[in-house]
Parts: structure tokens; sequence; C-alpha cells
């Protein structure tokens, strides 16, 4: 249970940061949303693996670093997370104007590359044996989410996480009609990333 939690955490204040700081449009929404993320990290990796987005847990499992049991639980809290952060965002600022009006397959291509990008980084920076313990983990998962939402935000709202998805339509930040994207592309990007990690790894 205490795994669940922190992934309800976690999860919940990532998309407290996504909806503080889209909505009131600071231009260093990525900073603070990586650095939010990165924290959460390092706060919560030591109990859960601090996952925060069903694309990484699906992706840890897939590499063997997650039980079967665990996946479900995870992504549901992480849901929730989202859904608690998103009506607290919504209390504090109100909703956003209601979702850019985004290119379909530029959308499905944007969150495919950052969802790979991210997945892979946590198969290589927290799940690897050759970078086994270290302490830069966080850093380096937080600092993909940022890098990645600078270079296709514009795109597709540089989501790369279904239940951040979730949040992001329930504070009007992404048009519904393109949820079932993130929700279907998050877990496709994850499979790709673990199976190339288990293809290159001398693990």
């Amino acid at each position: 249970m205490k795994k669940y939690i922190v992934e309800l955490i976690g999860t919940m204040f990532l998309v407290f940061a996504v909806g503080n700081a889209v909505i009131s449009n600071n231009p260093l929404a990525p900073i603070a949303i990586g650095l939010m993320l990165m924290v959460m990290i390092f706060a919560g990796g030591h109990i859960s693996g601090a996952h925060f987005n069903p694309a990484v847990t699906i992706g840890v499992w897939l590499r063997g670093k997650c039980d079967k049991k665990d996946v479900i639980p995870y992504i549901l809290c992480q849901i929730v997370g989202a859904v608690i952060a998103s009506l607290v965002v919504k209390t504090l600022r109100g909703s956003g104007s209601g979702g850019a009006e985004f290119d379909l397959t530029k959308v499905i291509v944007a969150e495919l590359f950052g969802t790979f990008a991210l997945v892979w980084v946590v198969l290589n920076a927290a799940t690897a044996k050759g970078t086994l313990g270290n302490s830069f983990y966080g850093a380096a998962i937080g600092m993909t989410v940022t890098a990645g939402a600078f270079a296709v935000g514009d795109i597709s709202g540089a989501v790369f996480n279904p239940a951040v998805a979730v949040g992001a339509v329930a504070m009007k930040l992404i048009q519904v009609k393109f949820l079932w994207v993130y929700l279907v592309v998050g877990p496709v990007a994850a499979f790709i990333a673990a199976k190339l990690f288990k293809g290159v790894s001398e693990e």
C-alpha cells in the first residue's frame, strides 16, 4: 500500500505543476514541470520506483523490474492522483482555454518519440545494472521531460504520460478528442523502449 500512496502523491504533484504552470502561461513551464518530476522521483524512488506515469509502469514491467500485481494498482493510483490535482488546480486557477487544435499525425509522432525517450531514460538510468545506485536518475528523468516539453510542447502538449493526459483534459488544457492518442501512444512507446532496452542491454 505504501508504494501505491507514493505513486498517487508523486503523480498528483506532477499534474499540479503542469496545470498551474500552463494555465498561468508561464514561459518556463517545462522547467517547473521537469523540476517537480525530479524532486518527486528523488522523494519516492526508494519506495515505489517513482513511476508516476502509466507508460513508465508498463515499460518497467516489460523490462522485468515491476511485479505484475503492481501494474494495475500503480496505474489506477496515478490516474487518481492526476484527477485530484486537476480539481485542486481548477479551484486555484480555473480551467484552461480548452486546448489547441493539434495536427493528429504530428501529435502521434511527437508523443511517440517523447514518451519513448522518457521510458528509455528511466530504464537506463534507474533500472540498469550499470547505473545501479546512482544519484542522478531523478535529474536525468526530469530533464528528459523538460527537454521534450521545449521541443514538442507546441505540437502535442508534450504530455508523454497517459495519467497527465487525463488530468490535462480535466483541466481543459487538451481537447478530449485527442485523449485516445495519449492513452494508446504512451503504452506503445513504452513497449518499443522496453524491447529495445532488452535488446541492447548486456544484462
